[in-house]
């Protein structure tokens, strides 16, 4: 017999020194032996966090914002249904809509209840206590989703979810307290998977809704909102606590086993190494359970053991690979256990037909509705990744190029050839197993992918030469040279990218280290230099350590795998396409841009069309319009200027200034301090710089950048000072600022946690922006140019702000201006919203009505110099962006 979970783990407390006996002494051992460790699987987890209820989570907000944006933007709609339902209500029979409604409203009380009471006589309490937490759940969302409409949303939403309650009773709800915990409630106890529960349960919903509805005690909107937020609570539940998990144990693979005519004494799990299942993932397969079974008689056997919670693993990165990759044949849905056994059925079937070495597949079965097996001869070896490197000869390799030949003569294709879909015998012959990721009649650029994958796999075990070598021997020159187009990662499995990731790292740590040695040694022969040597001197010697560094990480580079299997092919066929196929329909970074341009146009959609930005075109004046316009545009030049300030190395304006245009865009969609310092980071590293010197070169640029402002700050401060205050001491606004930096600083160092904060903050800044710092400050005009253009990209904003302030018919002091812009511009860079939102806004006109300035002028001032500096650059940056990442200069 199998014993139980709790023998087991009781076992494994007595003998915890003592390793279970691998598969291949347990399918030789005596069974009638009385010692036989029989073992089930490993004790199951009592839930599982299903994909599936993330995926319906997050499709349910995405209706829900869907249908906000509907009735924010389509408002006669909205209108339009409201009044097609009040005209078909009056016609409708009171007498039959009061029975309605109170039918309805007893019977969506009593259908759940008389469910939970079915649910504990089965003694399923669980499902219950999972119903009870979504409705708590989502009568909570529902009354802050309420308070959030009636007190904060806009207009045109609050038109679409409420209404006047008849007979005077005030306004309706915006979303049903009772109706949606019920909803939330019957997802999350699994109704709608009972069929005549779901019917009886949606029809008492329906028809309630429909009560409420003609009675004028509610809207479509808030009817819709109210499913989806039950709905998507439910799910949001269930992902979070997780749902019963109803994987099938080893007693089920035992009794399905006996169902087909096997007489079976033992069932061992075979433990899969850690992260198969991932790698399993990104090669399109369905994770799966194996294990070894011993029977009475004969020999021993292999089950493959599929169940739902596996089959849903991997759902959104193989929905994504659809997405991503063109020309590769990906189901459009998650299949059924009966599509997926079927398909794994055909293709062991056609595997060993067309003459490939594959396990035979003897039987399969169902076990029982949320699980499936398939049933395999056994065949002793162990897989590729497990054979050390002096054990794969070329002869090994040629076998297994033999398999491949096989399979794609019948275009059949694998989808996974690597170190774990090859298994080896003990006389060395090759069988590929794991196939039930793969292809039948597949097209050319499958049949490709596989020999491209099965190079890089057995050129990352014995080197680009020999795997070549022994593909050449079989497919022959032209094949193999066909192949290398589809020789790029992306092409790969997800374990080969990881693998080839891994090896880049330690080629980059490589050099680096190389680097430094390299200089290391030069600095020691060439000694110290003397004190007092001139300028000239110091930059000789800095240029021959540069000279040295550059020769060094020349020496050191190596070329990576994929790089030299092509090399290997190209010396047999010159000729042959070495241009990477285009098979990557979108990137990531693509689908990143998209995303952001979605947000971007809704935020500006709705800034545009407020009603305070429509003043500001009523009330302005267009010739200042147009000056600030023309000063906004200029600080994208003079930020060009700034930046290259700080980099030594060559690098085009021109390309320069349109990489700080499309900063405008993502400064919409990451807080300002850090999206376009990553921004600039990138550029630069497109342009050759390496990593470290471009994170130094803006680094660098912000550190200057942080104390020029502090010091226009102080400057136009006290220039304010004695404008307004003539009868203070100037001096007395210097020596505010300074007592309130000595104050900060002791508050620093007296916290210890805020303390260490720094101390880090500044080391890490001292090891790789000051030596920048330092390389920057030996050339007197690339200083100039860094510092100039920053502040000629302060005066470009000031400008702007005084020319929106003088197209209001107002105006103050050019100091006084750059006080609020620089106050302002400090305070948003520190809030964490996109591009300062809020913050920017009310600290510019806070400061503004502080010096004077009529509320209604501030105000109307600082969203015309918001919409020059924040709002219209959006589509132009968002134009910069794309080109930019198309010509992959970011």
């Amino acid at each position: 017999m199998i014993r139980g979970e709790e023998e087991r783990a009781q076992r494994s407390e007595e003998e915890p020194d003592e390793a279970p006996p691998p598969l291949e002494a347990l399918a030789g051992a005596d069974p009638t032996r009385s010692d036989l460790v029989e073992v089930d699987d490993p004790i199951l987890t009592a839930r599982v966090h299903r994909p599936a209820d993330l995926l319906r989570t997050l499709l349910g907000l995405t209706a829900i914002g869907v249908l906000i944006a509907v009735a924010t933007f389509a408002i006669g709609t909205t209108e339009g249904i409201e009044r097609d339902v009040d005209k078909g209500s009056a016609q409708a029979p009171s007498l039959l809509i009061e029975f309605a409604g109170f039918a309805s409203a007893v019977a969506v009380l009593i259908v759940p209840m008389a469910f939970a009471i079915e649910r504990l006589i089965r003694r399923d309490g669980l499902r219950i206590a999972d119903g009870v937490l979504a409705a708590v759940l989502a009568h909570g969302v529902s009354l802050s989703f309420s308070l959030w409409v009636a007190r904060m949303a806009p207009e045109p939403v609050q038109e679409a979810l409420i209404r006047d309650a008849p007979a005077g009773g005030g306004l309706t709800d915006p979303v049903h307290g009772y109706l949606a915990p019920v909803i939330a409630y019957a997802t999350a106890v699994g109704m709608t998977h009972r069929p005549g529960w779901r019917l009886v349960m949606w029809a008492v919903v329906t028809l309630d809704a429909l009560a409420v509805l003609v009675a004028g005690y509610t809207t479509p909107f808030s009817i819709v909102v109210t499913v989806l937020l039950g709905w998507t609570i439910a799910y949001a539940t269930l992902y979070a606590v997780g749902s019963p998990n109803v994987r099938a144990t080893g007693h089920q693979l035992l009794a399905g086993l006996r169902h087909v005519g096997f007489r079976p004494i033992t069932a061992l799990r075979a433990e899969e190494p850690a992260g198969l299942d991932e790698r399993e993932r990104g090669g399109g397969n369905t994770p799966t359970r194996r294990y070894l079974v011993t029977l009475e008689s004969g020999p021993p056997l292999d089950v493959t053991v599929v169940d739902r919670a596996q089959q849903a693993r991997g759902f959104f990165y193989r929905a994504w690979r659809r997405l991503a990759l063109r020309g590769i044949t990906q189901r459009r849905s998650l299949p059924s256990l009966r599509q997926a056994l079927e398909q794994e059925a055909l293709l062991a079937y056609a595997a060993i037909a067309a003459g490939a070495n594959a396990p035979k597949l003897i039987a399969t079965s169902e076990l029982g509705p949320d699980a499936v097996m398939l049933v395999y001869e056994h065949i002793p070896g162990r897989d590729l990744d497990s054979l050390p490197d002096d054990e794969i000869t070329d002869a090994l390799m040629e076998t297994a190029w033999r398999q491949v030949t096989a399979l794609q003569s019948r275009r059949i294709a694998h989808r996974r050839l690597d170190g774990r879909s090859l298994l080896v015998d003990r006389d060395g012959t090759v069988y590929l197993t794991s196939l039930r990721g793969g292809e039948i009649a597949a097209g050319d650029l499958l049949l490709r992918m596989d020999v491209a994958q099965l190079l890089t796999t057995f050129g990352l075990r014995v080197g680009a030469e020999r795997a070549v070598a022994a593909a050449v021997t079989v497919l022959g020159p032209d094949a193999v040279a066909d192949s290398l187009p589809l020789l790029q990662p992306i092409a790969l499995s997800r374990a080969t990218r990881s693998t080839l990731r891994q090896l880049a790292r330690e080629r980059s740590q490589r050099e680096r280290d190389a680097v430094l040695d390299a200089t290391r040694t030069y600095r020691e022969a060439r000694g110290s230099l003397p004190e007092h040597a001139d300028r000239k001197t110091l930059r000789a010697a800095k240029q021959a350590e540069k000279q040295v560094m550059e020769e060094a990480l020349e020496n050191a580079r190596e070329p990576d795998l994929l790089a030299l299997i092509r090399q290997q092919v190209l010396l047999i066929r010159p000729e042959a396409p070495i241009e990477p196929a285009r098979i990557e329909r979108i990137r990531p970074r693509t689908l990143v841009s998209l995303i952001a341009a979605v947000f971007a146009g809704y935020f500006l959609i709705s800034q545009l069309i407020n009603p305070e930005f429509q003043r500001v075109w009523d009330g302005a004046n267009w010739g200042w319009v147009i000056v600030a316009a023309v000063f906004s545009a200029l600080s994208y030049f003079a930020a060009a200027v700034s930046l290259l300030g700080f980099v030594p190395e060559k690098v085009n304006y021109l390309r320069t200034v349109v990489a700080q245009v499309a900063g405008s865009f993502v400064k919409l969609v990451a807080p300002a301090a850090i999206g376009g310092a990553a921004l600039n980071a990138r550029f630069l590293q497109r342009q050759g710089l390496r990593p470290g010197h471009a994170v130094a070169s803006v680094g660098a640029s912000q550190l200057f950048g942080l104390g020029s402002h502090v010091l226009l700050l102080l400057t136009f401060g006290y220039l304010t000072g004695t404008e307004h205050t003539p009868n203070l001491p100037a001096s007395r606004t210097v020596i505010a600022g300074l007592l309130t930096l000595a104050v900060v600083a002791l508050i620093v160092t007296a916290v210890p946690s805020l303390r260490k904060m720094i101390v880090e903050r500044v080391r890490t800044l001292f090891a790789g922006v000051v030596p920048r710092m330092l390389d920057v400050v030996q050339r007197p005009k690339k200083l100039v140019a860094g510092i100039g253009g920053m502040l000629l990209m302060t005066m470009a904003f000031v400008m702007c702000l005084d020319a929106s302030l003088r197209a209001f018919g107002w105006e103050l002091s050019y100091p006084t201006i750059a006080v609020v812009f620089l106050a302002g511009n400090a305070l948003g860079s520190a809030a964490p919203t996109p591009g300062g939102m809020g913050a920017i806004e009310v600290t510019l006109s806070a400061g503004l009505v502080a010096f004077g300035v009529p509320q209604e002028v501030a105000v109307g001032s600082v969203l015309l110099f918001r919409l020059m500096t924040f709002w219209l650059p959006v589509l132009p940056g968002w134009l910069s962006f794309t080109h930019l990442t198309r010509k992959e200069a970011i």
